[in-house]
């Protein structure tokens, strides 16, 4: 059946006739319809810049079974929800169920369209599980979490961490998974979607993604420098014979009748200290010394690797993290057999989970358990919308959540064991208590502790290889998930610039993060790490996911939202995820903020205590991301044109409306 308006012809939807390029100003097809205007395209569309009609009024309208309705409405041509003089109409299409069409005007309307013909998908589905995987479980599962659980009470600690994640750290996840595979959008352009006013928070999380590029790469350098130094058939860091050591250097592993005074430092420390890191050149961040090349070649090689694992898009690095994601675990496994046969492994293992009750009495021991749980997932950064955006509509994301999530606490949790067992050996072997052996914290546990207990293995050179090749494959797939938020966000954002240079653009992007790095790559680069680590993204990120919180769940709606998540899964979230959603996690986030304000860290590496002027500048460099919310909301109302509550009202209601899968067609949510 065929309907002819005076403006257009069309065709059944059922039409199985491929789309064909259009000339000006003749007939083209576009969808499975024949019409005349080029850049018209199949649209179900309700415009989300007029008013809504009522559940009375909507109830009436013709219904397509997914819950779409059938109603006509016209585009606004400027984007704006203003009627410019030439207003688009909406051109009338009839199948067996009630449709209709509307065109999309300008560059907001060639960007929808490209959006829809040239948005990729994961070849797999494993292909995005194993990335959100190799993403969440990174450096800070094997020596965060372990140093955090027996810092703060053992096994106690696990009371308050699995509280903090099942009411803020899982449903912030499960709520950023399903804004991505929804909105189809990365952390910049989704906004229109959502909330226009609150765009800036896509800005932010691109500024944050670099800053963390700028220096967690460079701890991944380190540990290619140490992957290199493994393949000797004695380990550089195992003798005080050296040209790096000095006198204090004590090697209580020797056969030799060595005492352990208070003053001495082992190989490793002197190995890690001395030659990788060369801190005794330099006096401090006034004082950063020259650029060492062999961590910067160590860098170049892996930014080399990241570039062409990710300049193709996700079906490229898809393919990479069944190496990168997978890896790691057959390492930690085989780790974890050969630290349990070790002795005094039992020594590690009963202090890291040996509990102390009265821990839980203490603030500090509930804000470290959110802060674990929240940078252990990872929200906030952009990856997981990127990712879910290039997921088919209708994928389980909920599903998805729990799974990626519990592998994430549950690998965290056995990690601890790899480390501490090896702990529990060393202690052994000093005869001291397992808390003098496991004061080293951060990249040193790994670094100095670790590395010296594999030194003293049997088959050391071994161990050390797939260990070193652990922590590369850890960060790396960690560093594509990063990037690729950027990546993701400003091709949306600018598809008409950029989504035809995709390797042109990641080419510019690696080479900004090498040169961002560089101050990371000099003798004092690891008080610049320290201090990047600490100050640069943590109160960043988490006053970005409060923002994105309460703009989802308060501006946007909770209704809404989960009748988005209805859509895609098939059925509406619980009372418990919308209690958590609009009011547990974006408490769970504010408290963990404040608490960081009020009690900002006190830094130190190892000699070095940071002036107070650091911190003035680590909070600086945080604020120069979150700037740029405030900043855009107020050039936001200046743009918008109208009285100041109809600014605002148009600032806070979507510009644009979601285009849905539905069969072979596209249609917009009402």
């Amino acid at each position: 059946m065929e309907k002819k308006t005076t403006s257009n012809e069309t065709e059944p939807l059922t039409s199985k006739k491929d789309v064909s390029d259009c000339n000006e100003g003749d007939d083209c097809k576009e969808n499975g319809h024949l019409v005349r205007n080029p850049k018209s395209a199949l649209r179900l569309v309700e415009d989300g810049n007029k008013v809504h009609p009522s559940q009375g009024d909507k109830g009436e309208a013709a219904q397509i079974s997914n819950g779409y309705s059938g109603v006509q409405s016209s585009v606004p041509c400027n984007g704006m929800g203003e009627v410019d003089d030439a207003q688009c109409t909406a051109p009338a299409a009839t199948t067996t169920t009630t449709t209709t069409t509307s065109t999309t005007c300008g560059a907001e309307g060639q960007q929808q369209l490209m959006e829809l013909e040239d948005r990729e998908t994961w070849s797999k589905k494993i292909d995005f599980l194993l990335s959100v995987i190799g993403y969440a479980v990174d450096l800070g599962n094997v020596w965060r979490f372990p140093y955090i659980c027996y810092q703060n009470g053992g096994g106690a600690f696990l009371i308050p961490y699995t509280i903090m994640a099942i009411f803020g750290g899982i449903p912030l996840f499960y709520m950023e998974l399903a804004l991505g595979q929804y909105h189809r959008n990365g952390c910049i352009s989704i906004w229109r979607k959502i909330c226009p006013i609150f765009k800036g928070i896509g800005f932010a999380i691109c500024i944050i993604d670099l800053y963390i590029a700028s220096y967690y790469n460079t701890i991944m350098a380190w540990a290619f420098y140490y992957l290199v130094s493994s393949f000797t058939a004695e380990l550089p860091w195992t003798s005080c014979t050296n040209a790096w050591n000095t006198g204090n250097c004590t090697n209580y592993f020797s056969k030799d009748n060595v005492s352990w005074s208070l003053h001495s430092i082992s190989p490793a420390e002197e190995f890690y200290t001395r030659q990788v890191l060369q801190v005794h050149r330099s006096n401090g961040l006034d004082d950063l010394g020259g650029i060492s090349w062999q961590l910067t070649l160590c860098l170049l090689l892996i930014f080399t690797i990241v570039y062409f694992s990710i300049w193709k898009g996700v079906k490229t690095s898809g393919k990479v993290v069944w190496v990168t994601a997978t890896f790691p675990y057959i390492i930690l496994f085989i780790l974890l057999v050969r630290g349990a046969t070790l002795p005094g492994a039992w020594r590690g293992v009963l202090y890291y989970l040996k509990p102390d009750w009265q821990k839980l009495l203490a603030t500090e021991v509930w804000v470290d358990a959110a802060a674990q749980i929240f940078f252990s997932l990872g929200p906030g950064f952009g990856v997981l919308l990127a990712y879910a955006s290039y997921n088919k509509f209708h994928n389980n994301c909920y599903q998805d959540a729990l799974v990626t999530s519990t592998v994430n606490c549950v690998t965290s949790f056995v990690s601890g064991f790899v480390i501490f067992t090896v702990l529990g050996y060393m202690a052994e072997m000093r005869n001291e208590d397992v808390s003098e052996v496991a004061k080293d914290t951060g990249p040193s546990l790994l670094f100095i502790t670790y590395a010296e207990a594999i030194a003293n293995m049997p088959a050391s050179t071994f161990f050390a290889i797939i260990f070193f090749l652990m922590l590369l494959t850890l960060g790396l797939d960690s560093t594509f998930a990063g990037l690729e938020g950027v990546i993701t966000g400003v091709l949306d954002e600018f598809p008409h610039v950029w989504s035809k240079r995709r390797e042109l653009f990641v080419l510019g992007l690696i080479i900004i993060c090498f040169l961002g790095s560089l101050a990371t790559l000099t003798f004092g680069g690891a008080y610049v790490v320290k201090l990047f680590e600490e100050y640069a993204t943590g109160p960043a990120v988490l006053t970005v996911v409060f923002l994105e919180a309460v703009a989802v769940a308060w501006f946007y709606g909770i209704t809404q939202f989960c009748n988005d998540v209805k859509e895609m899964v098939g059925f509406t979230p619980g009372w418990y995820w919308r209690v958590c959603w609009v009011a547990i996690s974006p408490i769970f986030l504010l408290f963990i903020t404040c608490s960081f304000l009020s009690n900002p860290p006190e830094l130190r590496l190892f000699d070095y205590n940071y002036p107070y002027w650091t911190t003035v500048v680590g909070y600086c460099i945080g604020t120069s991301s979150i700037i740029c919310i405030p900043v855009y909301m107020v050039y936001r109302l200046i743009v918008t044109p109208g009285t100041l509550k109809e600014r605002i009202l148009k600032s806070i209601t979507p510009e644009t409306a979601t285009e849905i899968p539905f069969g072979d067609i596209r249609m917009n949510a009402v």
